[in-house]
Protein backbone atom coordinates (compact mmCIF):
# COMPACT_ATOMS: atom_id res chain seq x y z
CA UNK A 1 0.00 0.00 0.00
CA UNK A 2 2.91 2.42 0.57
CA UNK A 3 5.09 2.91 -2.07
CA UNK A 4 9.04 1.80 -1.27
CA UNK A 5 9.82 5.81 -1.45
CA UNK A 6 7.38 6.37 1.06
CA UNK A 7 9.00 3.44 3.36
CA UNK A 8 12.55 4.34 2.97
CA UNK A 9 11.39 8.09 4.15
CA UNK A 10 9.94 6.94 6.93
CA UNK A 11 12.80 4.01 8.22
CA UNK A 12 14.90 7.70 8.07
CA UNK A 13 12.66 9.18 9.90
CA UNK A 14 12.37 7.12 12.77
CA UNK A 15 15.95 5.44 12.53
CA UNK A 16 16.66 7.28 16.50
CA UNK A 17 13.97 5.76 17.87
CA UNK A 18 14.51 4.65 21.61
CA UNK A 19 11.35 2.76 22.69
CA UNK A 20 9.24 0.10 21.07
CA UNK A 21 5.71 0.77 19.76
CA UNK A 22 2.59 -1.36 19.26
CA UNK A 23 -0.25 -0.90 17.12
CA UNK A 24 -3.12 -2.48 18.77
CA UNK A 25 -5.11 -3.04 15.39
CA UNK A 26 -9.30 -3.51 16.13
CA UNK A 27 -11.80 -4.02 13.05
CA UNK A 28 -14.89 -5.74 11.74
CA UNK A 29 -13.34 -9.05 9.09
CA UNK A 30 -16.07 -7.34 6.90
CA UNK A 31 -15.59 -3.80 7.35
CA UNK A 32 -15.18 -2.77 4.10
CA UNK A 33 -11.19 -1.19 4.35
CA UNK A 34 -10.78 -4.43 7.15
CA UNK A 35 -8.17 -5.47 4.89
CA UNK A 36 -6.56 -2.05 3.71
CA UNK A 37 -6.22 -0.88 7.35
CA UNK A 38 -4.30 -4.63 7.48
CA UNK A 39 -1.93 -3.59 5.26
CA UNK A 40 -1.24 -0.42 6.24
CA UNK A 41 -0.37 -1.05 9.43
CA UNK A 42 1.69 -3.92 8.49
CA UNK A 43 3.84 -1.58 5.36
CA UNK A 44 3.83 0.71 8.46
CA UNK A 45 5.57 -1.61 10.99
CA UNK A 46 8.17 -2.52 8.60
CA UNK A 47 9.87 0.67 8.62
CA UNK A 48 11.19 -0.26 11.95
CA UNK A 49 12.56 -2.85 14.44
CA UNK A 50 10.98 -1.15 17.04
CA UNK A 51 7.34 -1.23 15.83
CA UNK A 52 4.99 -4.42 16.12
CA UNK A 53 1.28 -5.31 15.55
CA UNK A 54 -1.62 -6.32 17.51
CA UNK A 55 -4.98 -7.25 15.50
CA UNK A 56 -8.14 -7.90 17.24
CA UNK A 57 -11.13 -8.42 15.64
CA UNK A 58 -14.71 -7.11 16.59
CA UNK A 59 -18.22 -7.56 16.67
CA UNK A 60 -18.54 -3.78 15.60
CA UNK A 61 -18.49 -2.26 12.27
CA UNK A 62 -15.29 -0.31 12.69
CA UNK A 63 -11.82 0.15 11.84
CA UNK A 64 -9.45 1.53 14.38
CA UNK A 65 -5.75 1.29 16.32
CA UNK A 66 -4.32 3.26 19.05
CA UNK A 67 -0.37 3.47 19.62
CA UNK A 68 1.17 1.95 22.77
CA UNK A 69 4.81 2.87 23.77
CA UNK A 70 6.73 -0.03 25.90
CA UNK A 71 3.51 -1.88 26.11
CA UNK A 72 1.51 1.26 27.90
CA UNK A 73 -1.88 3.11 26.33
CA UNK A 74 -0.24 6.78 24.91
CA UNK A 75 -4.11 7.74 24.76
CA UNK A 76 -3.56 8.37 21.05
CA UNK A 77 -6.22 6.47 18.58
CA UNK A 78 -7.37 6.37 14.89
CA UNK A 79 -10.37 5.19 13.75
CA UNK A 80 -9.77 4.62 10.17
CA UNK A 81 -6.23 4.84 8.04
CA UNK A 82 -4.55 7.81 8.71
CA UNK A 83 -3.97 8.85 4.64
CA UNK A 84 -3.48 11.95 3.17
CA UNK A 85 -2.22 14.86 5.52
CA UNK A 86 -3.34 12.67 8.77
CA UNK A 87 -0.26 10.54 7.72
CA UNK A 88 2.10 13.23 9.28
CA UNK A 89 -0.17 12.90 12.21
CA UNK A 90 0.76 9.38 12.64
CA UNK A 91 4.31 10.27 12.54
CA UNK A 92 4.79 12.86 14.35
CA UNK A 93 2.63 10.99 17.40
CA UNK A 94 5.39 8.34 17.72
CA UNK A 95 8.19 11.38 17.51
CA UNK A 96 6.75 13.40 20.09
CA UNK A 97 6.31 9.69 22.15
CA UNK A 98 9.61 9.63 22.09
CA UNK A 99 10.49 12.78 22.63
CA UNK A 100 12.25 13.99 19.50
CA UNK A 101 8.99 15.52 17.75
CA UNK A 102 9.42 19.47 16.99
CA UNK A 103 5.81 20.65 17.79
CA UNK A 104 6.28 19.64 21.71
CA UNK A 105 4.62 22.13 24.14
CA UNK A 106 6.85 24.39 26.31
CA UNK A 107 7.34 23.99 30.36
CA UNK A 108 4.08 26.18 31.12
CA UNK A 109 1.68 24.81 28.38
CA UNK A 110 3.08 21.10 29.51
CA UNK A 111 1.50 22.44 33.03
CA UNK A 112 -1.63 23.87 31.80
CA UNK A 113 -2.58 20.60 29.92
CA UNK A 114 -1.96 18.66 32.98
CA UNK A 115 -3.76 20.60 35.51
CA UNK A 116 -7.27 20.24 33.65
CA UNK A 117 -9.99 18.40 35.55
CA UNK A 118 -10.78 14.94 35.43
CA UNK A 119 -10.84 11.82 32.51
CA UNK A 120 -11.37 14.20 29.19
CA UNK A 121 -12.26 11.75 25.87
CA UNK A 122 -11.23 13.70 22.96
CA UNK A 123 -12.51 13.18 19.51
CA UNK A 124 -12.08 14.68 16.12
CA UNK A 125 -13.69 14.52 13.26
CA UNK A 126 -11.54 14.80 9.60
CA UNK A 127 -11.68 14.60 5.93
CA UNK A 128 -8.20 13.33 5.08
CA UNK A 129 -8.03 15.84 2.45
CA UNK A 130 -8.19 18.85 4.96
CA UNK A 131 -5.42 20.85 5.28
CA UNK A 132 -6.03 22.33 8.89
CA UNK A 133 -7.46 18.99 9.92
CA UNK A 134 -3.69 18.00 11.18
CA UNK A 135 -3.11 20.66 13.10
CA UNK A 136 -6.13 19.97 15.36
CA UNK A 137 -4.88 16.67 15.10
CA UNK A 138 -1.11 17.11 16.18
CA UNK A 139 -2.14 19.84 19.02
CA UNK A 140 -4.52 16.90 20.51
CA UNK A 141 -2.36 13.94 20.26
CA UNK A 142 0.16 16.31 21.83
CA UNK A 143 -2.07 16.81 24.80
CA UNK A 144 -2.48 12.73 25.24
CA UNK A 145 0.87 12.21 25.14
CA UNK A 146 1.20 14.43 28.04
CA UNK A 147 -1.78 13.85 30.24
CA UNK A 148 -2.51 10.50 31.41
CA UNK A 149 -6.06 12.07 32.10
CA UNK A 150 -6.33 12.61 28.05
CA UNK A 151 -7.54 10.10 25.02
CA UNK A 152 -7.91 11.77 22.00
CA UNK A 153 -9.11 9.93 18.36
CA UNK A 154 -9.09 10.85 14.83
CA UNK A 155 -12.22 10.00 13.02
CA UNK A 156 -12.02 10.00 9.50
CA UNK A 157 -15.78 11.01 8.67
CA UNK A 158 -16.15 9.93 5.39
CA UNK A 159 -15.75 6.26 6.61
CA UNK A 160 -18.19 7.04 9.52
CA UNK A 161 -21.11 8.55 7.56
CA UNK A 162 -24.02 7.43 9.88
CA UNK A 163 -21.83 9.07 13.36
CA UNK A 164 -21.17 12.30 10.63
CA UNK A 165 -25.14 12.64 10.07
CA UNK A 166 -26.34 11.58 13.53
CA UNK A 167 -24.24 14.71 15.14
CA UNK A 168 -24.97 16.44 12.03
CA UNK A 169 -20.96 17.52 11.16
CA UNK A 170 -20.87 19.66 8.29
CA UNK A 171 -17.03 21.05 8.37
CA UNK A 172 -14.14 20.02 9.48
CA UNK A 173 -12.50 19.16 11.71
CA UNK A 174 -14.76 19.39 14.22
CA UNK A 175 -13.65 18.52 17.88
CA UNK A 176 -16.05 16.71 20.61
CA UNK A 177 -14.81 16.55 24.28
CA UNK A 178 -16.75 13.86 26.38
CA UNK A 179 -19.23 13.76 23.99
CA UNK A 180 -20.00 18.17 24.01
CA UNK A 181 -18.77 19.60 21.05
CA UNK A 182 -15.65 22.02 21.75
CA UNK A 183 -14.25 23.48 18.56
CA UNK A 184 -15.25 23.62 15.00
CA UNK A 185 -12.28 24.62 12.12
CA UNK A 186 -8.74 25.87 11.95
CA UNK A 187 -7.21 26.50 15.48
CA UNK A 188 -3.94 25.53 17.45
CA UNK A 189 -2.98 23.79 20.55
CA UNK A 190 -3.35 27.37 22.32
CA UNK A 191 -6.71 27.84 21.27
CA UNK A 192 -8.40 24.07 22.05
CA UNK A 193 -6.44 24.13 25.69
CA UNK A 194 -8.00 27.18 26.30
CA UNK A 195 -11.44 26.06 25.40
CA UNK A 196 -11.05 23.33 27.63
CA UNK A 197 -10.51 25.24 30.46
CA UNK A 198 -13.09 27.07 29.97
CA UNK A 199 -15.27 24.43 29.44
CA UNK A 200 -13.61 21.30 31.97
CA UNK A 201 -12.08 23.61 34.27
CA UNK A 202 -9.08 23.76 35.62
CA UNK A 203 -6.69 22.75 39.37
CA UNK A 204 -5.32 25.75 40.39
CA UNK A 205 -2.11 26.17 42.62
CA UNK A 206 -2.88 29.55 44.62
CA UNK A 207 0.23 29.53 46.29
CA UNK A 208 1.97 29.56 42.76
CA UNK A 209 3.41 32.93 41.82
CA UNK A 210 2.83 34.84 38.32
CA UNK A 211 6.21 33.95 36.15
CA UNK A 212 7.98 36.61 35.23
CA UNK A 213 9.49 37.28 31.68
CA UNK A 214 11.90 40.62 30.96
CA UNK A 215 12.66 41.47 27.55
CA UNK A 216 14.16 44.26 25.55
CA UNK A 217 11.54 44.00 22.86
CA UNK A 218 8.23 41.91 23.49
CA UNK A 219 6.38 41.24 20.19
CA UNK A 220 3.11 39.96 20.16
CA UNK A 221 1.63 37.76 17.26
CA UNK A 222 3.27 35.13 15.14
CA UNK A 223 2.05 36.55 11.77
CA UNK A 224 4.29 38.12 8.76
CA UNK A 225 4.57 41.24 10.70
CA UNK A 226 5.15 39.75 14.35
CA UNK A 227 8.10 37.49 12.47
CA UNK A 228 9.43 40.50 10.64
CA UNK A 229 9.28 42.76 13.59
CA UNK A 230 11.29 39.74 15.54
CA UNK A 231 13.96 39.61 13.33
CA UNK A 232 14.81 43.15 12.45
CA UNK A 233 14.12 43.78 16.46
CA UNK A 234 17.15 40.36 17.19
CA UNK A 235 19.33 41.85 14.53
CA UNK A 236 20.10 44.81 16.31
CA UNK A 237 21.67 42.42 19.18
CA UNK A 238 18.52 42.77 21.91
CA UNK A 239 16.91 40.08 23.76
CA UNK A 240 13.49 39.35 22.14
CA UNK A 241 10.49 37.16 22.82
CA UNK A 242 7.51 36.51 20.57
CA UNK A 243 4.13 35.96 21.92
CA UNK A 244 1.75 34.09 19.55
CA UNK A 245 -1.14 31.84 19.24
CA UNK A 246 0.80 30.37 16.62
CA UNK A 247 3.64 31.10 14.39
CA UNK A 248 2.29 31.71 10.79
CA UNK A 249 -1.47 33.56 11.45
CA UNK A 250 -4.09 33.58 9.06
CA UNK A 251 -1.44 33.21 6.95
CA UNK A 252 -2.23 29.43 7.50
CA UNK A 253 -5.35 29.73 5.98
CA UNK A 254 -4.20 30.29 2.83
CA UNK A 255 -3.85 27.72 0.01
CA UNK A 256 -2.18 29.52 -2.77
CA UNK A 257 -0.03 32.66 -2.20
CA UNK A 258 1.32 33.76 -5.80
CA UNK A 259 1.85 37.67 -5.16
CA UNK A 260 4.68 37.40 -3.04
CA UNK A 261 7.35 38.80 -5.10
CA UNK A 262 10.52 36.35 -5.74
CA UNK A 263 8.17 33.11 -5.14
CA UNK A 264 6.26 32.61 -8.02
CA UNK A 265 4.15 29.96 -5.72
CA UNK A 266 3.61 28.72 -2.44
CA UNK A 267 1.30 28.27 0.38
CA UNK A 268 0.56 29.52 3.23
CA UNK A 269 1.20 26.12 5.49
CA UNK A 270 4.95 26.26 3.70
CA UNK A 271 5.15 30.01 4.43
CA UNK A 272 4.48 29.61 7.72
CA UNK A 273 6.96 26.61 8.25
CA UNK A 274 9.70 29.11 6.93
CA UNK A 275 8.75 32.18 9.18
CA UNK A 276 9.73 29.50 11.99
CA UNK A 277 12.74 28.61 10.43
CA UNK A 278 13.74 31.35 9.97
CA UNK A 279 12.98 32.98 13.65
CA UNK A 280 15.23 29.91 14.64
CA UNK A 281 18.10 31.23 13.25
CA UNK A 282 18.24 33.89 16.02
CA UNK A 283 18.83 33.99 19.68
CA UNK A 284 14.64 34.92 19.50
CA UNK A 285 12.67 33.12 22.03
CA UNK A 286 8.97 31.77 20.90
CA UNK A 287 6.06 31.20 22.85
CA UNK A 288 3.52 30.07 21.03
CA UNK A 289 0.13 28.63 21.92
CA UNK A 290 -0.56 31.78 24.55
CA UNK A 291 -3.30 33.76 24.25
CA UNK A 292 -3.22 37.68 25.96
CA UNK A 293 -5.82 38.19 28.40
CA UNK A 294 -4.92 41.75 28.92
CA UNK A 295 -1.68 45.03 28.70
CA UNK A 296 -1.19 47.42 30.55
CA UNK A 297 0.94 50.04 28.51
CA UNK A 298 1.19 53.61 30.59
CA UNK A 299 4.29 52.60 32.47
CA UNK A 300 7.55 52.89 30.98
CA UNK A 301 8.19 49.04 31.49
CA UNK A 302 4.73 47.82 29.61
CA UNK A 303 3.35 44.26 30.43
CA UNK A 304 1.32 42.01 28.53
CA UNK A 305 -0.69 39.44 30.87
CA UNK A 306 -0.83 35.68 29.20
CA UNK A 307 -3.12 32.83 29.74
CA UNK A 308 -1.25 30.73 32.50
CA UNK A 309 -0.25 33.53 34.62
CA UNK A 310 2.83 34.50 32.89
CA UNK A 311 3.65 38.27 32.26
CA UNK A 312 6.58 39.94 30.02
CA UNK A 313 7.53 43.10 31.18
CA UNK A 314 9.50 45.16 28.33
CA UNK A 315 10.22 48.96 27.63
CA UNK A 316 8.92 48.08 24.13
CA UNK A 317 6.38 46.34 23.04
CA UNK A 318 5.22 45.41 19.05
CA UNK A 319 1.93 44.36 18.70
CA UNK A 320 0.84 42.10 15.16
CA UNK A 321 -2.10 40.28 16.06
CA UNK A 322 -3.05 39.94 12.49
CA UNK A 323 -6.68 39.90 11.44
CA UNK A 324 -9.25 37.23 11.66
CA UNK A 325 -12.02 36.20 9.35
CA UNK A 326 -15.06 39.17 9.08
CA UNK A 327 -18.28 37.64 9.82
CA UNK A 328 -21.56 38.66 8.03
CA UNK A 329 -23.41 39.95 11.56
CA UNK A 330 -26.78 38.82 10.43
CA UNK A 331 -29.96 36.70 11.76
CA UNK A 332 -28.94 33.38 12.36
CA UNK A 333 -25.34 33.33 11.59
CA UNK A 334 -23.86 31.72 14.78
CA UNK A 335 -26.77 29.61 15.27
CA UNK A 336 -25.82 27.65 11.62
CA UNK A 337 -21.76 28.31 12.06
CA UNK A 338 -20.36 24.95 10.97
CA UNK A 339 -24.12 23.15 9.85
CA UNK A 340 -23.91 25.39 6.96
CA UNK A 341 -21.87 28.35 7.72
CA UNK A 342 -18.27 28.19 7.07
CA UNK A 343 -15.10 30.48 6.31
CA UNK A 344 -12.99 27.36 4.61
CA UNK A 345 -13.95 26.51 1.34
CA UNK A 346 -10.72 24.12 0.88
CA UNK A 347 -11.71 22.25 4.47
CA UNK A 348 -15.66 22.13 3.89
CA UNK A 349 -16.09 22.47 0.54
CA UNK A 350 -15.64 18.35 0.31
CA UNK A 351 -18.81 18.40 2.14
CA UNK A 352 -21.18 19.87 -0.94
CA UNK A 353 -20.40 18.17 -3.67
CA UNK A 354 -22.90 18.23 -6.21
CA UNK A 355 -24.51 20.72 -4.14
CA UNK A 356 -25.55 24.52 -4.23
CA UNK A 357 -23.05 26.95 -2.48
CA UNK A 358 -23.58 30.52 -2.06
CA UNK A 359 -20.19 32.49 -1.24
CA UNK A 360 -20.32 36.11 -0.08
CA UNK A 361 -17.57 38.45 -1.15
CA UNK A 362 -16.67 39.68 -4.96
CA UNK A 363 -12.50 40.12 -3.24
CA UNK A 364 -9.84 37.98 -4.42
CA UNK A 365 -10.85 35.33 -1.32
CA UNK A 366 -14.62 35.35 -2.70
CA UNK A 367 -13.81 34.99 -6.35
CA UNK A 368 -11.33 32.48 -5.78
CA UNK A 369 -13.27 30.52 -3.16
CA UNK A 370 -16.62 30.34 -6.17
CA UNK A 371 -14.03 28.84 -8.53
CA UNK A 372 -12.70 26.50 -6.90
CA UNK A 373 -15.97 25.62 -5.08
CA UNK A 374 -17.35 25.21 -8.85
CA UNK A 375 -15.08 22.62 -9.22
CA UNK A 376 -16.71 20.10 -6.65
CA UNK A 377 -20.78 21.71 -6.64
CA UNK A 378 -23.48 21.50 -8.76
CA UNK A 379 -24.36 25.17 -8.49
CA UNK A 380 -22.42 28.44 -6.86
CA UNK A 381 -23.91 31.84 -6.39
CA UNK A 382 -21.20 34.81 -5.97
CA UNK A 383 -22.77 37.44 -4.28
CA UNK A 384 -21.26 41.08 -3.94
CA UNK A 385 -22.12 43.84 -2.14
CA UNK A 386 -21.26 46.61 -4.45
CA UNK A 387 -21.48 47.70 -8.39
CA UNK A 388 -18.34 45.04 -9.13
CA UNK A 389 -16.37 42.56 -7.92
CA UNK A 390 -13.19 43.51 -6.32
CA UNK A 391 -10.97 40.09 -7.26
CA UNK A 392 -8.08 40.82 -9.85
CA UNK A 393 -9.22 40.70 -13.51
CA UNK A 394 -8.03 37.63 -14.21
CA UNK A 395 -9.68 36.09 -11.47
CA UNK A 396 -12.68 37.27 -12.55
CA UNK A 397 -12.27 36.50 -16.22
CA UNK A 398 -12.19 33.02 -14.95
CA UNK A 399 -15.06 33.07 -12.46
CA UNK A 400 -17.25 34.46 -15.54
CA UNK A 401 -16.44 31.49 -17.75
CA UNK A 402 -17.78 28.70 -15.37
CA UNK A 403 -21.35 27.39 -16.98
CA UNK A 404 -22.03 26.73 -12.87
CA UNK A 405 -20.93 29.71 -11.45
CA UNK A 406 -23.75 32.53 -11.51
CA UNK A 407 -22.88 36.26 -10.34
CA UNK A 408 -24.90 38.78 -8.26
CA UNK A 409 -23.39 42.68 -7.59
CA UNK A 410 -25.07 45.06 -5.46
CA UNK A 411 -26.44 41.97 -3.25
CA UNK A 412 -26.34 42.39 0.65
CA UNK A 413 -26.65 39.33 2.40
CA UNK A 414 -29.70 40.27 5.35
CA UNK A 415 -30.28 36.23 6.92
CA UNK A 416 -29.07 33.23 7.04
CA UNK A 417 -32.27 30.70 6.42
CA UNK A 418 -32.25 27.22 8.34
CA UNK A 419 -34.42 24.39 9.26
CA UNK A 420 -32.91 24.13 12.46
CA UNK A 421 -30.22 21.57 12.12
CA UNK A 422 -28.55 22.99 8.66
CA UNK A 423 -28.47 25.89 6.39
CA UNK A 424 -31.24 25.99 3.54
CA UNK A 425 -30.92 29.07 2.11
CA UNK A 426 -29.83 32.38 2.11
CA UNK A 427 -31.48 36.01 2.23
CA UNK A 428 -31.08 38.31 -0.10
CA UNK A 429 -31.42 42.32 -0.39
CA UNK A 430 -31.02 43.83 -4.30
CA UNK A 431 -29.64 47.05 -3.54
CA UNK A 432 -30.77 48.71 -6.63
CA UNK A 433 -34.57 48.26 -5.41
CA UNK A 434 -34.16 46.80 -2.22
CA UNK A 435 -36.27 43.51 -2.97
CA UNK A 436 -35.21 40.75 -0.60
CA UNK A 437 -35.57 37.01 -1.59
CA UNK A 438 -34.64 33.40 -0.53
CA UNK A 439 -32.01 31.90 -2.58
CA UNK A 440 -32.19 28.10 -1.55
CA UNK A 441 -28.68 27.29 -0.91
CA UNK A 442 -26.78 23.75 0.87
CA UNK A 443 -24.18 25.72 2.29
CA UNK A 444 -22.73 29.55 2.64
CA UNK A 445 -18.94 30.31 2.35
CA UNK A 446 -18.45 34.18 4.16
CA UNK A 447 -15.54 35.68 2.31
CA UNK A 448 -15.65 39.48 3.14
CA UNK A 449 -12.61 40.60 4.43
CA UNK A 450 -10.90 40.36 7.80
CA UNK A 451 -11.37 42.14 11.35
CA UNK A 452 -8.59 43.13 13.41
CA UNK A 453 -7.71 40.89 16.26
CA UNK A 454 -6.88 44.35 18.80
CA UNK A 455 -9.57 42.99 21.29
CA UNK A 456 -7.07 42.51 24.28
CA UNK A 457 -5.83 45.97 23.92
CA UNK A 458 -8.78 48.22 23.43
CA UNK A 459 -8.46 49.33 27.46
CA UNK A 460 -4.57 49.91 26.95
CA UNK A 461 -4.84 51.65 23.69
CA UNK A 462 -7.74 53.94 21.89
CA UNK A 463 -8.62 51.81 18.28
CA UNK A 464 -10.51 53.77 15.67
CA UNK A 465 -13.86 52.70 14.27
CA UNK A 466 -12.85 50.13 12.77
CA UNK A 467 -11.62 48.52 16.42
CA UNK A 468 -7.78 48.91 14.62
CA UNK A 469 -4.71 49.96 16.49
CA UNK A 470 -3.82 53.62 14.68
CA UNK A 471 -0.15 53.78 13.90
CA UNK A 472 1.97 57.15 12.40
CA UNK A 473 3.65 56.66 9.81
CA UNK A 474 6.68 55.00 11.79
CA UNK A 475 4.38 52.39 13.15
CA UNK A 476 4.48 54.37 16.58
CA UNK A 477 1.01 54.17 18.56
CA UNK A 478 -0.20 57.07 20.68
CA UNK A 479 1.20 55.27 23.45
CA UNK A 480 5.35 56.14 23.84
CA UNK A 481 6.91 52.48 23.70
CA UNK A 482 4.13 50.92 21.96
CA UNK A 483 4.35 49.92 18.19
CA UNK A 484 1.44 47.80 16.02
CA UNK A 485 2.13 46.62 12.28
CA UNK A 486 0.43 44.38 9.76
CA UNK A 487 -3.12 43.89 9.68
CA UNK A 488 -4.23 45.01 13.25
CA UNK A 489 -3.12 48.50 12.31
CA UNK A 490 -4.91 51.06 10.52
CA UNK A 491 -2.72 50.86 7.25
CA UNK A 492 -4.47 50.04 3.88
CA UNK A 493 -3.81 47.12 1.56
CA UNK A 494 -4.02 43.78 4.03
CA UNK A 495 -1.02 42.03 2.16
CA UNK A 496 1.77 40.18 3.27
CA UNK A 497 4.43 41.46 1.87
CA UNK A 498 3.13 44.68 3.29
CA UNK A 499 2.96 43.51 6.76
CA UNK A 500 6.45 42.00 6.29
CA UNK A 501 7.44 45.77 5.69
CA UNK A 502 5.39 47.35 8.30
CA UNK A 503 6.97 44.40 11.00
CA UNK A 504 10.51 45.95 9.97
CA UNK A 505 9.63 49.44 10.30
CA UNK A 506 8.11 49.23 13.89
CA UNK A 507 11.41 47.14 15.11
CA UNK A 508 13.59 49.78 13.21
CA UNK A 509 11.23 52.74 15.03
CA UNK A 510 11.14 50.99 18.50
CA UNK A 511 15.05 50.59 18.49
CA UNK A 512 15.35 54.20 17.00
CA UNK A 513 13.51 55.63 20.10
CA UNK A 514 15.71 53.24 22.46
CA UNK A 515 19.17 54.79 20.90
CA UNK A 516 17.20 58.20 21.39
CA UNK A 517 16.06 57.60 24.89
CA UNK A 518 12.55 58.00 24.32
CA UNK A 519 12.37 54.73 25.88
CA UNK A 520 14.70 53.07 28.37
CA UNK A 521 17.18 50.14 28.74
CA UNK A 522 16.35 47.42 31.15
CA UNK A 523 19.30 47.17 33.18
CA UNK A 524 22.21 44.69 32.10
Amino acid sequence: MLDTTILQQVKDVFKDLTHQYTFKVTAHPQHEKAAELKEFINDFISTSQLFKAQFVETDDMTIQFSLLKDNEETGVMFRGIPNGHEFTSLLLAILNADGKGKNLPDDAICKRIQRLKGNIKLQTYVSLTCTNCPDIVQALNVMALISQKITHEMIDGALFQDEVERLNIQAVPTVYANGELLHIGRGSLGELLTKLEDMIGSEEDENEEPVERHYDVVVVGGGPAGASAAIYSARKGLRVAIIANNIGGQMKDTVGIENFISVPKTTGANMADNLLTHLKEYPIDVFDNRRVDKAFFYEELKKVHVKGGEIFISPAVIIATGASWRKLNVQDEAKYMGHGVHFCPHCDGPFYKDKHVAVVGGGNSGVEAAIDLAGICKQVTLLEFGETLRADTVLQDKAKSLENVEIFTMAQTTAIVGDGQKVTAIRVKNRNNDEERDIAVDGIFVQIGLAANADPFREALPLNQRHEIEVDNYCRTSVSGVYAAGDVTNVPYKQIMIAMGEGAKAALSAFDDRIRGVIPRLQE
